[in-house]
């Protein structure tokens, strides 16, 4: 088959997603994860393991202490978190509720700082944390992930309690 592009066509960069696609895609699996938190019974919320891991309320903190440092992160190049502190090792509040408070502190929190991200941002080269070098882009990619993959031990939690989980592709 034979393709008739000019140099200028072939050196053309191509977006696969945008920005705002991929800030959607991130919130999107934020409201899911919501849905899971409030799904837990309050007390098997900070009681309940299966197999010797975490919590997951203590999940759920695993996940806010990396998206709050995270967001600030990869818009200014400042790791952290402080008012409240959040990190990896930040304890879950004592009530279901304010651990829903806080994660809707950090989802206000990333809509806010994203638009402040420049475009040429997300193809820099940081150590996230100042441990994990990657790009920003993949940076983000990973935090998601991260979150999927807690968001998952939370189904499995929620189904060995007889509580049936939200729909995983139901985002809104």
């Amino acid at each position: 088959m034979e393709t008739n592009n000019t140099a200028q066509e072939l050196a053309a960069p191509t977006t696969v997603i945008t920005a705002e696609a991929l800030l959607e895609h991130w919130q999107g699996h934020r409201r899911v994860s919501r849905k899971v938190i409030e799904a837990f019974p309050e007390d098997q919320f900070y009681t309940f393991s299966i197999g010797g891991m975490r919590t997951y309320a203590q999940l759920t903190m695993e996940m806010i202490g990396l998206a709050a440092p995270g967001i600030r992160g990869i818009a200014f190049g400042d790791w952290t978190f402080s008012e409240p502190v959040l990190d990896h090792s930040t304890p879950a509040p004592a009530t279901k509720a304010e651990v829903l408070n806080l994660w809707d502190l950090v989802t206000d929190y990333i809509n806010t700082l994203w638009p402040q991200i420049p475009a040429q941002r997300f193809n820099e080269v940081e150590a996230a944390f100042g441990m994990y070098e990657n790009t920003i882009y993949n940076t983000i990619l990973y935090l998601i992930d991260n979150e999927i993959h807690h968001r998952a031990q939370g189904y499995v939690y929620l189904r060995a309690l007889g509580v049936e989980p939200p729909f995983f592709w139901d985002r809104a």
